[in-house]
């Protein structure tokens, strides 16, 4: 019988051979996950032998790794914003970079009605609404699969925000407030150079945004018009080089008042205009 420092360890040695960047840490991840064990209770029951049950269980989660499929997924669990989200293959993993996107409609939000396009997993609404008292919270999304993640993720934080399945605007028929949107804004010859955990495992549909990148930013700017009301701002997370390409768009539209902000590593992150 292996102790729980021998497996752990026999669990990072294995994620290491895959050519997995963050070995050590993922493999805690999953003894974490596992054993439902803390830092402390590790070191206090390292030397501990494992149950060939426990052992054959942990191995399983680590090949799960191996084979690149992200630990979210195999977790069904991301924190973002300080509160928990499930996750599955329907959805992207929730970014630490987009809470900067939430963290810049803060201010505007209170009291306010915001719709929340290209939803996905509902993070970013759905920390908004615990951030904030909103007037409205509505998200969209084309995909019935994200959206079924996007309102068990409501349940799981209490917020009472609603969804609606729509291609953009398509199905949507109030103005607002606030729009906020994480597009797709990959170029699609971008995509499949991405990393396999992304390109494998997460939705090309959340990905792709067409040839130059642009094509979901130009319809839902051009649409965004006759579903804000005036004065009301729109929030975009934005890819590193579209910081001047999206607010040349926005400009074009009639926007006022547009700003770039950057990321923690001084990248071009999130886009905000004032209509």
């Amino acid at each position: 019988m292996k102790t729980i420092e021998e497996l752990l360890r026999n669990g990072e040695s294995r994620l290491k051979d895959a050519y997995i960047e963050d070995a050590k840490l993922d493999a805690w991840y999953l003894m974490e996950y596992c054993f439902h064990m803390s830092r402390v209770s590790f070191l206090l029951d390292r030397n501990k032998p494992v149950s060939e049950e426990k052992e054959r269980e942990y191995i399983t989660l680590i090949e799960k790794r191996k084979s690149h499929i992200p630990l979210q997924h195999i977790t069904g669990e991301q924190e973002f914003m300080g509160y928990s989200f499930y996750v599955n293959e329907h959805v992207l993993i929730p970014r630490q970079d987009t809470e900067i996107l939430v963290e810049e409609i803060v201010p505007y939000a209170s009291g306010k009605k915001i719709l929340d396009m290209c939803t996905g997993s509902g993070c970013i609404l759905i920390s908004l609404s615990k951030e904030v008292d909103l007037h409205v919270g509505v998200g969209a999304d084309i995909s019935s699969e994200a959206l079924k993640v996007a309102k068990k993720n409501a349940v799981r934080n209490q917020s009472e925000v609603r969804f609606v399945q729509s291609d953009l605007f398509t199905q949507i028929n109030e103005t607002f407030d606030i729009i906020v949107s994480n597009p797709p804004y990959i170029e699609s010859r971008e995509v499949d150079c991405l990393m396999p955990e992304v390109r494998l495992h997460e939705p090309r549909i959340a990905l792709d945004g067409m040839e130059d990148g642009l094509y979901f930013y130009k319809k839902i700017i051009e649409q965004s018009v006759f579903h804000l009301n005036q004065g009301g701002r729109i929030f975009f997370e934005i890819g590193y080089n579209q910081g001047e390409a999206v607010s040349r768009l926005l400009e074009e539209a009639g926007y006022s008042e547009i700003k770039v902000k950057k990321d923690l590593a001084q990248l071009d992150r999130v886009v905000s205009a004032k209509l």
